[in-house]
C-alpha cells in the first residue's frame, strides 16, 4: 500500500498523522468503499458476540448454534456467521450443505433457517470434501468480505462462530466487527481443555474484548430416561475456571446424545428438544445474554 506523503516513512505507526487518512491512505477507490460498506452493515446489527475456545473439540459451534435459535426462539432478530475457513460446521448443523447462495450487484444474500440468516464458506464450496488452502491474509479478505458484501440487513444479534485457538479468525473478527459486545469461551470439564481456554481468556484481555463469559460444555450425561446427571469428565472445571478468572460462569451443558443426532440431521436442538434438561441448559445461556441486552437498553 502507498502511503500519503506526509507519513511515507512511518511505515510502523501507518497514518495516524494524516488530516484525512481514510482518503489519503486506502489500497484504491474500491477498497474505501468497502470498508464504508462494513460499517454500514454493521450499524445496522445491536450487538456482535463472537463464540471461541482455545480447544478444540469442545462442542463451540452446537453452542453457537443453539445459543443463536434460542436468541431467535425469544423473538430477536439473529444471524449466524461461521468463520471457520478450514472446518465449517454450521451448514451441517443447520441442514444447509445443498443450499446456493445467491449474489446481486455484489451483495451476498444469505441464507435463512428458523428465521435465522446464515453465513459460512461451507455455503460456498463446489464440493462438500473439498479442502480450503489459505493463509492468513486470505482468510482475512474473506472474513471482510463476509461482513462488508452480505446483506444482513437490522440484527438483534449476530453470533459469530469463531476455530478454536487464537489465530488468523478470532483476530481479524475482533478487527474488522470491532467494536464487539464481547466473547463466550467454551469449555469441557478436564483441565486439558481448561489450561487451552485460560489462552482464549488472555488473547480477550489483550485485545480488550469484553468475556460475557464461560460455558461448560460436555458437564456430565444426562440420562433420556431418568434424567440423571452423571458426570463423565471432571465436574467443575468451567466453574472453577470462571471463579480463578473472575469472569461470570454462564452455566453447564450436559451430554445428550439427543444433540449429535440433532446436529447430524441439521435439526435445532433446543427447538426440538425444548423439554430436556439439555436445551433448558442452552437457554439459560441465552438468558445471560438477553439479561446483557436489557442493561444495556436501560443505560
Amino acid at each position: 500500500m502507498e502511503s500519503c506523503k506526509s507519513c511515507a516513512e512511518k511505515s510502523e505507526s501507518g497514518c495516524s498523522s494524516c488530516k484525512d487518512e481514510s482518503l489519503l491512505c486506502q489500497d484504491t477507490p474500491d477498497a474505501f468503499m468497502a470498508q464504508q460498506s462494513m460499517e454500514r452493515r454493521l450499524a445496522a446489527i445491536r450487538h456482535r458476540i463472537i463464540v471461541m475456545s482455545g480447544k478444540g473439540g469442545v462442542g463451540k459451534s452446537t453452542v453457537a448454534a443453539n445459543l443463536a435459535v434460542s436468541l431467535s426462539l425469544q423473538g430477536k432478530k439473529v444471524g449466524l456467521l461461521d468463520v471457520d475457513i478450514h472446518g465449517p460446521s454450521i451448514p451441517g448443523m443447520m441442514k444447509l450443505q445443498d443450499e446456493k447462495l445467491s449474489v446481486s450487484n455484489n451483495v451476498i444474500t444469505p441464507v435463512e433457517k428458523a428465521g435465522i440468516k446464515v453465513m459460512s464458506i461451507g455455503l460456498m464450496l463446489q464440493e462438500r470434501d473439498q479442502a480450503l488452502i489459505m493463509r492468513g491474509p486470505m482468510k482475512h479478505t474473506v472474513i471482510k468480505q463476509f461482513i462488508s458484501d452480505v446483506a444482513w440487513g437490522d440484527l438483534d444479534y449476530l453470533i459469530i462462530d469463531a476455530p478454536p485457538g487464537t489465530g488468523d479468525e478470532p483476530l481479524s473478527v475482533c478487527q474488522l466487527a470491532a467494536p464487539l459486545d464481547g466473547a463466550v469461551i467454551v469449555t469441557t470439564p478436564q483441565q486439558v481443555a481448561t489450561d487451552d481456554v485460560r489462552k482464549s481468556i488472555s488473547f480477550c484481555r489483550r485485545l480488550e474484548l469484553p468475556v460475557i463469559g464461560i460455558v461448560e460444555n460436555m458437564s456430565g450425561f444426562a440420562c433420556p430416561c431418568c434424567k440423571t446427571v452423571t458426570p463423565i469428565f471432571k465436574d467443575g472445571g468451567g466453574e472453577r475456571l470462571a471463579q480463578e478468572t473472575g469472569i461470570p460462569f454462564l452455566g453447564k451443558i450436559p451430554i445428550d446424545p439427543a444433540v449429535g443426532e440433532a446436529c447430524d440431521d441439521g435439526k435445532p436442538f433446543v427447538y426440538h428438544y425444548n423439554l430436556s434438561e439439555t436445551a433448558k441448559a442452552f437457554e439459560a445461556v441465552a438468558a445471560h445474554i438477553l439479561e446483557m441486552n436489557n442493561e444495556t437498553s436501560e443505560s
